[in-house]
């Protein structure tokens, strides 16, 4: 059971990488923090002046760029296994449910900052306390094991996400080597050809553990910094030139069906709920604003530029590519130096972020253990955890080796659940003993059960397709490109 130094340590950890992603000045503060976690001993309140100060321009940012990760190049092959109508709206729907419930997280947090006099209240903190508060007898002894559902789920997320990047850069590596003896000049004429095979993508992938490995080695700030910026730059530069791309000659939608198959419909659940990655990370926006009454404005505006940025790229790449939409839009891409250059783009924009998305749980699971230990064995016992991580991640990469279900399955399992199924339930264990209309709480149990079904119903479709795939071919093969 983690210690409430170490479940504030989770909070410290998604703060840090909010301060990753921006000026690197800001470094050399967050080193006393990362101090101060190994000591065992923060202060809040030092933390929280020192943290505090981001506009609400700056706040938007980090919103955005917390849900812009490789989801949105799986939202084309989501809006297909949904249907051309049912899709756009289904994920209008779970947008619009995922900013009501990162509202209520927020308004939760607020509610037990001012009832315990805190500056601030985590994730993991306000579930606790939230437990406390509820009429059962039961949860309210057993409050502390939500403050450890919450750290074990976003601890899946986190490698979750270090999972889907390992498969993203083999499939899109293993596509380019393959393609290079046909790759041209000309960009308008992709003709059908056959590429050159090469070895499974599971190998692929250990080729990349020795350089994840190397990787991981690295927790200087500024020099974490340094990466954050080449990712997002790098992936913003990739995203602009792929829109440029699909909104090009679009074919006649009629084609295309309106509704998918029932048995398609939680792969798709599974990969939008996963595009909303940025659950994790509003508290600490919200808390690192200097005027947090304007976060709710905020947030919606945020949560609007970004749903309307994933409809636009998920409908307009499967409008564009049909039915050979692959798990990733960057493997529909044509096969000259430009598209093959902005797969390598992604590539190196992936291979920093696996970092940034790695230092979170690093920074929760290490200092756990090696605070059980004497000094002797802190370096071995540091570098063997880190290791261990990044080998556990690329074997299960190995294990799922399809973009399309990982995505799905990560989603299904962490995503419903911090995104969907704790807030509303929180928010009835936070204010029923104050009264709570009946309405309210219909409404927060029909989301919960939402997201309960989507759970289930997304991780048991996931895993039927990884033990009796439907098709011959991944969805992020690379036998042909049209």
């Amino acid at each position: 059971m983690p210690s409430p130094t170490n479940a504030r340590a989770l909070q410290e950890a998604v703060s840090l990488k909010l301060d990753l992603m921006s000026a690197p000045e800001n470094a050399t503060n967050q080193q006393s923090k990362v101090s101060n976690f190994y000591k065992g001993s923060s202060s809040e309140m030092t933390d929280l002046e020192n943290a505090k100060g981001i506009t609400g321009f700056q706040a938007l940012v980090h919103l955005v760029k917390g849900n812009m990760g490789t989801g949105i190049l799986g939202l084309p092959l989501a809006i297909k296994n949904a249907g051309i109508l049912l899709g756009p709206l289904s994920l209008l729907a779970i947008a619009f449910v995922s900013c009501h419930c990162m509202q209520i997280l927020v308004k939760c947090a607020r509610h037990f900052c001012l009832r315990r006099n805190k500056p601030f209240m985590d994730y993991g903190d306000t579930v606790m306390h939230g437990l406390e508060s509820s009429p059962s007898v039961w949860l309210r002894n057993h409050a502390h094991w939500g403050r450890f559902v919450v750290t074990l789920f976003l601890l899946i997320t986190q490698l979750g996400f270090c999972c889907v990047y390992i498969v993203f850069l083999a499939d899109n590596v293993k596509q380019v080597v393959e393609a290079i003896n046909g790759t041209t000049n000309n960009c308008y004429e992709n003709e059908t050809m056959t590429l050159t095979p090469s070895m499974d993508s599971r190998l692929y992938m250990l080729t990349f553990l020795p350089f994840l490995l190397l990787l991981v080695l690295i927790r200087n700030l500024r020099i974490l910094t340094i990466f954050s910026m080449l990712a997002n730059l790098s992936m913003l530069v990739s995203l602009v030139i792929i829109t440029q791309y699909i909104v090009q000659e679009i074919p006649d939608p009629s084609r295309l069906p309106l509704v998918g198959s029932w048995k398609t419909y939680p792969l798709f659940f599974g990969t939008a709920v996963f595009s909303f990655e940025s659950i994790g990370v509003v508290l600490p926006v919200e808390n690192n604003m200097k005027d947090s009454r304007h976060f709710p404005a905020i947030l919606y505006l945020g949560m609007s530029i970004i749903t309307a940025l994933y409809v636009i790229i998920g409908v307009l790449g499967y409008l564009q590519f049909g039915d050979d939409i692959k798990a990733s839009i960057t493997l529909n891409l044509p096969n000259c130096w430009l598209y093959q250059s902005i797969k390598l783009l992604y590539v190196i924009g992936i291979l920093c972020t696996y970092l940034l998305q790695f230092y979170v749980p690093a920074e929760i699971i290490v200092p756990f253990f090696v605070s059980r230990v004497s000094k002797r064995w802190t370096l071995a016992l540091d570098l063997s955890i880190r290791f261990g991580l990044v080998c556990l991640t690329c074997a299960t990469a190995i294990l799922i080796p399809r973009l399309d279900l990982v995505l799905s399955l990560v989603g299904s399992v962490s995503g419903s659940a911090l995104a969907l199924i704790i807030p509303p339930l929180l928010e009835v264990f936070t204010y029923y003993s104050e009264g709570m209309n009946s309405f309210t709480i219909a409404k927060n149990a029909f989301i919960s059960l939402l997201g309960f079904v989507g759970f289930v119903a997304g991780t048991y479709q996931t895993l039927d397709e990884l033990v009796q795939p439907r098709s011959l071919i991944f969805p992020n093969s690379t036998t042909l490109i049209k």
